[in-house]
């Protein structure tokens, strides 16, 4: 086996998204000596490369930002997607954030007799081992790691083009096509609104009840929740929603008994924020589809017998959390399907030193949060340790 170098520091972050460059800020604020491994060769490389062309931030401003650097009063309440990684990148300058990129992470383990962390990583571009031991393990990979796609019946069969949300860019390449999006969550409709712009036949697939609000609504929302019991701010809620959008039911898509915030915070739910989408779909330039039952060579089964020829289809159908393939010693913090062993607000600490960052289902603000509990605890721990 190789010789190669070990080095040893308190803190080591794995990712650096949005999470990790808010953990590493707030480590670097402290003067605490960490080093953030990203697998890419950018920050924020899923917002940078991995995002479709129309996103917009969809929550004000207010509440998308990371610790300790608000946006600027001159940006956008609702920022662009291009606004968000200028802004990412000049978090990362100010608080002298340097990734060591195409750095990948393939084993980590608690070392019982060292009481630390070892973290053994690939560099991609020359193939070189290293190895890396800490007193502090964050994960900072996030919710979105990997694009997971669900093995329908038949799919390996179909002649067209598949690919799941994060590699869609834009709906210019599917001009006259015929598109199925599989996903009714924030970004099959977004997609789904973007396609039907570029001239595509596009349907969707909805196969879960949702609320429909408008960002207007979160806003305001999110505003009375400060001074309003849950319940009742999901009522007004959803009597706005049903002012806006009418009975949506009779075009194919259910609501939800529970309301819209409460089911963000028991499920991690997030309400459908309409772009245009809902419109699209009751002139009928979107169409609504139930469930699928199997895919052919050229057409897709409905579970309401219907079959339907496509050219392509597109997977919005969520991410999935990965590093439990790498992290040994991980169940102390996530459950063998990679999802969270405590629930929020006690998600974020493991045992021995190891913290994740990012996994709450609840946005920039999450990652905030997050990053200032997770320095904090560390800042209380070393205090014990002097």
């Amino acid at each position: 086996m190789a010789n190669f170098s070990k080095e040893e520091l308190e803190v080591v972050v794995v990712g650096a998204g949005p999470s990790g460059i808010a953990i590493s800020g707030c480590l670097n604020k402290l003067g605490i000596k960490n080093i953030v491994l990203e697998k890419e060769d950018c920050c924020a490389y899923l917002w940078k490369k991995k995002t479709y062309d129309r996103l917009h931030l969809h929550l004000s401003k207010e509440i998308c930002s990371l610790p300790f650097m608000p946006h600027a009063t001159s940006s956008p309440k609702y920022l662009s997607k291009n606004e968000f990684i200028q802004y990412l990148d000049k978090y990362v300058e100010h608080f002298n954030i340097k990734p060591k990129f195409q750095t990948c992470v393939e084993l980590a383990f608690y070392n019982n007799e060292e009481k630390k962390w070892s973290v053994k990583s690939r560099n991609v571009a020359s193939g070189e081992m290293e190895l890396y031991a800490c007193d502090f393990l964050i994960l900072a990979t996030g919710e979105n790691s990997e694009g997971y796609i669900p093995n329908v019946v038949g799919m390996e069969n179909f002649k067209g083009n598949i690919i799941h949300s994060s590699d869609y860019k834009s709906g210019e390449q599917y001009k006259d096509k015929k598109v199925l999006v599989i996903g009714s969550g924030n970004s099959g409709m977004e997609i789904a609104y973007d396609l039907s712009n570029y001239g595509s036949h596009t349907s969707i697939v909805v196969r879960s009840p949702i609320h429909v609000v408008t960002r207007e609504m979160v806003h305001i929302g999110m505003v009375l929740l400060k001074y309003l019991p849950i319940s009742l701010v999901d009522t007004m809620i959803a009597k706005f929603a049903k002012f806006k959008f009418g009975k949506l039911e009779k075009f194919g898509i259910p609501q939800p008994e529970e309301g819209p915030f409460s089911i963000k915070i028991s499920k991690g739910t997030s309400p459908v924020i309409d772009v245009g989408a809902i419109d699209k779909i009751k002139l009928e330039e979107i169409k609504v589809l139930p469930g699928i039952s199997e895919i052919k060579e050229h057409t897709v089964m409905f579970e309401n017998g219907e079959e339907r020829q496509f050219d392509a289809i597109i997977f919005a159908t969520g991410y999935k959390n990965v590093a439990t393939k790498w992290l040994k010693d991980y169940s102390s913090i996530f459950l063998d399907d990679g999802t969270l062993m405590n629930e929020f607000p006690n998600h974020w600490k493991g045992e021995n030193g190891l913290y994740c960052a990012g996994f709450s289902k609840r946005g920039l603000a999450g990652i905030s949060m997050d990053a200032i509990t997770i320095v904090d605890d560390i800042k209380t721990v070393r205090g014990d340790k002097i």
